[in-house]
């Protein structure tokens, strides 16, 4: 065996040692080997090195410019042309796979999927060229095995295990990703378009059914068959739903486990099946939560697949993250198994100055992970491959490329809820989650203490000849004065602060930065008020809301527009979804007293100034004739609200509500603000609601909540003479 395998390994260095041949060359040259011999292999091929594994979602077939012809040539100079010559070093290609059993590829145990989006009213300037390449002879995944190839990268093909981008079918209003053996075969499914599951999505398919399993392994074999993949890539985040019990509230059991495992035992006899025909190894990749338990439950027996032997190669995270990137590191390696964190792309909403998908942040997720342990680095929805257009593609693929590099570090890139795809999915979660969608309370009794990791080397860089300068940046929106607040970072106090458009910016002294974790604590100061505290949130209706306001999707009914001095927002429709607002999650006390006050002219119809404190919650009707309290009908009083502007203070402690109008008490729900089911906390402004119609103008909104809000938390690490 020892022989064996020191033949593999010199077989491995003359590969890297002849550049002007192909994998595929060398593939052709295959002599027949062992199983035993397959197997060593493909351990060698595993631990190979990866620096950066680009994965490509295959839309670029799917989404092809209409004004182009159709030929590989074109497809390549989309994503793929300029990955050569930077630390790409495998791609993973999906022939898209949505709606479980549409393929871009060639395909019988699938369907191709020739429909385009246009057709669909989807992205008029976009076509799907995928018969265009076939019936030319050069599928897309051809090409870009081709390619692959040719540069000396690896191509591994990906499968969505259920890829529900479909889910937005409708029995009246067919989609062009949803397949006909979806329709064929409702009973597959885990629900349908009318009775939606809890979690997942409806038109999941369950993998409890064994025509599924069935499928699934078909699909896999028939590529690996086909094509000469240097791997495949099961896909389980892409979306994580597999078995209508645990779309329906509750959790896979041991039996569902097992189903889900065997089908990766199939699949990894038929790659050493394959493998051994070919005289070259197929690998088996899986991206997974990167949670033990949160996997179980799903239906992911994560640790019986790395003792079994059965992946070769771990990658993890998407839309969420449960736990420290050294937790997927030591699993990993705990079996033997290389593994690689998706750096997925953020879809974090309400952010300000900072971008989680800016080069300077993807530098600091890379240097965190390679810290970390990881064995290289994975792209998710990253295409931002033009050459000299990003440098992310030619650093973060090495650890020495990052060095010296201006980088952001978040507490929290991705903010996604594991609690979509499974129930209770958040009590897996071990990493802080702070973003403006995700703000934390500060109190005098209660300091925010989060928790930020900062990979930066700053000691090689001072022996580089390089000294950067730090700084804590913290979102927070309803702070006036850099002393209403106390920092400390890693138990030192930060001075010098200052505040600008709801930022607070503290200077970090490099000497109290740990390479690691780091803590980070905001609490509040004694300070007495000024003039211009005497608002904790100040909106004037002279501009529209920025973050951390959030707007309603709205509609095609609903508009808004700034008309001198004053926010217009109007709701001209009746159907489901015609409503309009804007709204500031506050993080209001429900025992303290919290005020707001707008100042608003009624239109028509009806609109509401919405008041929550996290317990109970009510909304201040606005009539061009009256106000009333929706919650307290009741309590009404009649006026002139729509010939011109008048103040409206709402004053809430405890279960007493008050609402003044120009001064003047009108309406008095002492007693009766009690607690309202799945009452929010946030304030909120804006025109009636689906079943309604209504207008008014706001001049301004103002609130007193007596604490702070933190909505986000980032450093920066710049270094002066780099200009990013």
């Amino acid at each position: 065996m020892r022989r064996v395998l020191l033949l593999a390994i010199v077989g491995l260095l003359a590969l890297d040692a002849l550049p002007e041949r192909t994998l595929a060359e060398d593939a052709a040259r295959g002599k027949p080997i062992t199983l035993d011999q397959l197997r060593s292999q493909r351990k060698e091929l595993a631990h190979r090195n990866r620096r950066l594994i680009f994965n490509n979602d295959g839309c670029d077939c799917l989404y092809f410019p209409k004004d182009k012809p159709a030929n590989p040539k074109n497809l390549l100079d989309l994503r793929t042309t300029d990955l050569a010559g930077t630390h790409v070093d495998a791609i993973f290609y999906c022939t898209i796979s949505s709606g479980f059993s549409f393929f871009t590829h060639r395909t019988q145990a699938g369907r191709v999927l020739t429909r385009s989006p246009a057709e669909f009213g989807i992205q008029p300037d976009a076509r799907n060229i995928a018969q265009e390449l076939i019936d030319q002879g050069a599928d897309c995944l051809q090409v870009m095995v081709d390619y692959a190839h040719r540069h000396r990268m690896e191509i591994f093909w990906s499968m969505r295990m259920n890829d529900t981008h479909d889910a937005e079918h409708r029995p009246g209003k067919p989609y062009f990703l949803f397949p006909p053996l979806k329709a064929e075969h409702p009973d597959w499914l885990v629900g349908d378009p009318i009775k939606r599951t809890p979690f997942g999505r409806w038109s999941s398919v369950d993998y409890a059914r064994p025509e599924i399993r069935d499928l699934a392994f078909r699909f896999i074999e028939e590529v690996c068959r086909n094509y000469d993949v240097d791997g495949v890539e099961m896909d389980f985040f892409r979306h994580l739903c597999y078995f209508k019990s645990v779309a329906s509230g509750g959790k896979a059991g041991p039996g569902e486990r097992d189903m889900m495992t065997d089908l990766l035992r199939r699949v990894r006899r038929m790659t050493e099946e394959v493998g051994l025909a070919r005289g070259r190894p197929i690998l088996v990749a899986v991206r997974v939560p990167d949670s033990v338990e949160y996997c179980r439950d799903m239906g992911l027996d994560l640790p019986r697949w790395l003792d079994e032997g059965i992946v070769d190669l771990l990658v993890t995270t998407c839309y969420f993250r449960l736990n420290p990137w050294s937790y997927s590191a030591a699993l990993g390696h705990k079996h033997a198994v290389p593994v690689y964190p998706s750096l997925s792309e953020s879809r974090v909403e309400g952010e300000g100055r900072f971008s989680r998908n800016s080069v300077e942040c993807y530098r600091g997720r890379a240097t965190n992970a390679w810290l970390a342990g990881m064995d290289g680095m994975y792209l998710f929805n990253f295409f931002d491959v033009s050459s000299g257009r990003s440098p992310v593609l030619r650093e973060i693929g090495d650890p020495r490329d990052l060095r010296a590099k201006n980088k952001l570090y978040f507490v929290t890139v991705r903010d996604g809820s594991p609690n979509e795809f499974l129930a209770g999915g958040d009590r897996y979660r071990n990493v802080p989650i702070l973003t403006p969608t995700h703000l934390k309370t500060i109190t005098r009794s209660t300091p925010l203490r989060v928790s930020l990791t900062i990979g930066e080397d700053l000691a090689a860089a001072e022996r580089a000849g390089y000294r950067p300068n730090l700084e804590c940046h913290a979102q927070m929106p309803l702070l006036r004065r850099p002393e209403q607040v106390a920092v400390k970072f890693n138990g030192q106090a930060l001075a010098g602060g200052k505040v600008s458009q709801g930022w607070l910016d503290l200077p970090v002294p490099v000497d109290c930065v740990h390479r690691g974790n780091n803590e980070v604590e905001i609490a509040l100061n004694d300070q007495p008020p000024t003039r211009e505290d005497a608002w904790d949130l100040v909106y004037q209706g002279d501009r529209k809301p920025g973050p951390p306001w959030r707007r309603d999707r709205g509609s095609p009914r609903t508009e808004e527009k700034l008309i001198d001095g004053a926010l217009a927002i109007a709701d001209r429709g009746t159907e489901d979804g015609d409503y309009l607002y804007w709204r500031f999650p506050w993080g209001a006390n429900p025992a303290g007293e919290t005020i707001v006050e707008a100042r608003a002219k009624a239109v028509s119809g009806s609109s509401y100034l919405i008041v929550s404190n996290g317990t109970a919650s009510e909304r201040l009707e606005l009539w061009p004739d009256h106000i009333a309290l929706w919650s307290n009908r009741a309590l009404r009083y009649a006026m002139d609200a729509a010939s011109g502007f008048h103040v409206y203070r709402v004053v809430m402690k405890g279960q007493d509500l008050k609402v003044h109008v120009d001064g003047q008490l009108r309406l008095d729900a002492s007693g009766k603000f009690r607690p309202t089911p799945g009452a929010r906390n946030e304030v909120a402004f804006g025109a009636a609601n689906s079943g309604m119609v209504g207008e008014a103008q706001w001049s301004y909104v103002k609130a007193r909540v007596s604490r702070q809000l933190c909505a986000d938390l980032v450093v920066s690490v710049i270094y002066p003479d780099r200009k990013r």
